[in-house]
């Protein structure tokens, strides 16, 4: 049975953090299906369609990403997927307890789906996408937070 990680998010932008994390689970997964969620409560910055196209440039010489959208809940996702992870990252312990508890409870809902965190490296683990628009919304020099498709 082939590893099909899923990474959900909304990636609004992609950070140099979710980079980090996306190459080293790399190994471990056969295929990462990056999944781009949407809700209809949030304002995003960036519109999907540019977040996609981040995504797919950042990732377009390696073969086992693809890029996704959804909305709903992200194990009806999963399921629908037929993915077997979810991959998280962890930057820090406000995090683990957030993502601990979605875990938990995405277990309750779907046992079969096995949620892997991996931590983030150091150099990356105080970038957010909330900070990198934080940044680019006061025209600060974001380019350090995210990879170059990123990048004006």
């Amino acid at each position: 049975m082939a590893r099909i990680a899923l990474f959900p998010g909304s990636f609004d932008p992609i950070t140099l953090g979710h980079v980090d994390i996306i190459e080293r689970a790399l190994p471990l997964f056969d295929e990462i299906r990056i999944a781009v969620g949407t809700n209809s409560a949030k304002n995003y910055l960036f519109s999907l369609e540019q977040r996609i196209a981040w995504i797919e440039q950042t990732f377009s010489k390696e073969p086992k990403i693809k890029v996704v959208t959804y909305d709903g809940l992200t194990v009806d996702f999963a399921q629908q997927e037929g993915v077997n992870f979810l991959l998280r990252g962890l930057r820090n312990p406000a995090d683990f307890e957030f993502e601990k508890a979605i875990a938990q409870a995405n277990r309750e809902m779907t046992p079969e789906l096995e949620t892997v965190f991996l931590l983030t490296s150091a150099r990356y683990a105080y970038i957010s996408s909330s900070i990198v628009r934080e940044v680019y919304n006061y025209g600060g020099d974001f380019k350090k937070f995210v990879p170059t498709s990123v990048q004006p």
